[in-house]
């Protein structure tokens, strides 16, 4: 695209050489043509900066040219020309993507300013995108590791959000990496150089959560022996991570909806104050079935969900699994894995992901009984899944095994691997959630993942 360069289309040959003259005094190279066609084919062959068209023409009208620029370059700018009275056709044209229009008849100074505001506004653009190229370029993806085309999915999208100020909502079980994915997200922003503050939501007791969210003043409640800025002003500037958001209390949530929507946050026993912070927040709940249980404000879930990220579970993306057992080995020991145990830890489920691989690789390391890591070194619930070779997913014992135990215990480790969650394990189970609820009642299983039986 030349920067310097204006198509001029225009079928009045008095107006367009006079146009044409004017472009040139003030230094652009000007193309012309009487026509739409004609305009559109020089168009094609020069891509010029900008392109000024009048809109009533013989054959192709303003509107047709303005359309197919745009269909072939949309960063093309066009500035339309209409006569005096018919602004409503300038309207319409602004509709379709036009960046400003000129009323016959225009002066000279007219036609100078608005073609000096399209050119400026195009280099803006420009160096706008250039500086957020070179932002994604400053992503820290090294301590994220995936070769799947899952993962590959969330970089994208890492990349693709990085740069702005839009709220971020992660989901993914527990170990999945959603802090990283976080990180990630601060390091290609334009707040970088900012603070990234992390809350664990489901660790810190519910009468102390809005003093740590929000600070609070010196004397607000018993044991406030000072004023204490909370963990939004601390990530002032920056980025603030709210880990397990699902957990947050109902009465604390309109709270944090204000926060995220005035940003704006008061200290307990304080007044207003203005904060510039950005929101990623993370959650293993689905927060969906949490408003329907009245757990979750939907208002609030929709301001955190302006970009959802959902990481996949490791059993999900088991590509990975390898390249994360090497990488896991070169930090916690730099030694080598057999094939034998190394297809074990492929086909373990990993409940716990990432992080239970990693904990698994550090302590093989450590325990390991020769120079490298052979199946024997795997703790006993890995190698097991190696009686699988018959191909099946059972370990029966001769003597059988009662049906309904079988069903409990699928049902019960879907929802152990899914934290509870009864969509995703219903799910897991490739069943209804009403049907899952069913067996839930009929085997009295509970959350502490016991099966009671029924009275």
């Amino acid at each position: 695209m030349s920067r310097n360069s204006v198509l001029l289309i225009d079928d009045d040959i008095s107006l367009r050489r006079v146009t044409e003259f004017t472009l040139h005094e003030a230094g652009y190279r000007v193309l012309t043509a009487a026509d739409g066609e004609e305009g559109l084919r020089i168009f094609k062959l020069e891509q010029p900066g900008v392109v000024i068209t009048d809109i009533q023409m013989p054959g192709l009208s303003g509107y047709d040219v303005l359309k197919q620029v745009k269909a072939e370059q949309p960063e093309t700018l066009v500035v339309v020309i209409t006569a005096y009275g018919t602004v409503e056709k300038a309207v319409e044209a602004m509709k379709l993507g036009a960046f400003d229009y000129l009323t016959k008849p225009f002066s000279r100074d007219e036609l100078v300013l608005v073609t000096g505001k399209a050119f400026a506004y195009s280099g803006l653009k420009e160096e706008n995108q250039r500086l957020r190229q070179e932002l994604t370029q400053k992503i820290d993806f090294t301590r994220l590791v995936g070769i799947s085309d899952e993962m590959q999915q969330v970089f994208e999208i890492v990349r693709r959000v990085a740069a702005s100020e839009a709220t971020v909502l992660i989901g993914g079980e527990s170990g999945t990496g959603k802090e990283l994915i976080a990180r990630a997200i601060h390091s290609g922003s334009e707040r970088h150089d900012g603070p990234f503050v992390p809350v664990n939501c489901a660790a810190i007791p519910r009468e102390l959560l809005e003093s740590e969210l929000f600070g609070h003043l010196r004397g607000a409640f018993t044991g406030a022996v000072k004023d204490r800025k909370g963990k939004f002003e601390l990530a002032d500037g920056g980025t603030l991570f709210l880990d397990e958001v699902g957990e947050l209390p109902v009465e604390l949530q309109p709270k944090l909806l204000r926060a995220l929507q005035e940003r704006e946050i008061e200290p307990v026993g304080g007044s207003v104050r203005k904060v510039d912070v950005r929101v990623v927040a993370a959650t293993n709940r689905d927060l969906e079935v949490a408003i329907d249980d009245g757990g979750f404000r939907e208002d609030l879930y929709y301001r955190l969900a302006v970009i959802p990220v959902h990481l996949p579970p490791l059993r999900e993306r088991r590509a990975d699994i390898p390249l994360l057992v090497r990488h896991f080995l070169g930090k916690h020991g730099n030694v080598a894995c057999s094939a034998a145990a190394l297809a074990a830890l492929n086909a373990y489920g990993w409940p716990g992901n990432v992080r239970e691989l990693e904990n698994a690789v550090e302590r093989m390391v450590i325990l390991r009984r020769g120079e490298d890591i052979e199946l024997d070194d795997l703790p006993p619930k890995i190698r097991r899944p190696q009686q699988a070779a018959s191909g099946g997913v059972l370990n029966l014992p001769d003597e059988g095994y009662p049906l309904e135990e079988l069903e409990k215990e699928a049902v019960l480790e879907a929802l152990r691997r899914n934290d509870w969650n009864q969509t995703r394990a219903a799910a897991f189970l490739r069943i209804p959630r009403h049907t899952l609820i069913y067996r839930l009642e009929k085997y009295g299983i509970t959350k502490n993942g016991a099966a009671e039986p029924k009275s």
